[in-house]
């Protein structure tokens, strides 16, 4: 029998200086059994930085034609497409062909900047696109952060991040790798 995704009720509180965004949330949050803890929380810190009213999670690992976290226009156009990881070119083509906004949060250490450097050339092609270098020490730090019902606090001002709660608090500072 294969294992099943663990539910987390999570409760985010985001005060944005940056985009004057100031909005509690409330999600139910499904964690994929091959899903870290950490990667978890990354996709929680893409939902602050990018949050809004439509924002939501998609079924994302278990779908392999959509993103992991959309925000779709009333029509069902795809305003914003979300990735994760260190996507290869074809995945990215599609998502840009598909959306007006594709934002890609690479993750993984030492592994990014030869990545990065492998692709940066070909992603220049993609005017929609835009791209996150989410130092790893934040990554793993916002892991210990994880609580089966969590409050979660966000406080963005001048592209720092720092995201507590009652187990700790962790500064997160994305590098912009493509605008």
């Amino acid at each position: 029998m294969a294992p099943k995704a663990t539910v987390y009720k999570v409760h985010l509180q985001i005060a944005d200086m940056d985009r004057g965004y100031y909005h509690d949330h409330n999600l139910t949050l499904a964690q994929h059994p091959s899903e870290t803890d950490s990667r978890m929380m990354l996709r929680l810190l893409a939902f602050a930085m990018n949050a809004s009213d439509t924002l939501e999670f998609s079924k994302g690992l278990c779908v392999e034609d959509e993103p992991e976290l959309w925000e779709k226009s009333l029509i069902g156009d795809i305003e914003l497409w979300i990735e994760f990881g260190q996507s290869d070119e074809k995945w990215l083509r599609k998502a840009s062909g598909r959306s007006k906004q594709v934002q890609l949060f690479a993750y993984g250490g030492r592994s990014v900047p030869i990545w990065w450097k492998q692709n940066e050339q070909t992603f220049e092609r993609y005017k929609n696109l835009k791209v996150w270098n989410i130092p790893e020490d934040s990554v793993k730090e916002m892991g210990e952060l994880v609580s089966r019902s969590m409050t979660l606090q966000y406080n963005i001002s001048e592209g720092q991040i720092w995201v507590s709660n009652d187990i700790g608090s962790v500064l997160v500072e994305p590098e912009l790798l493509k605008e």
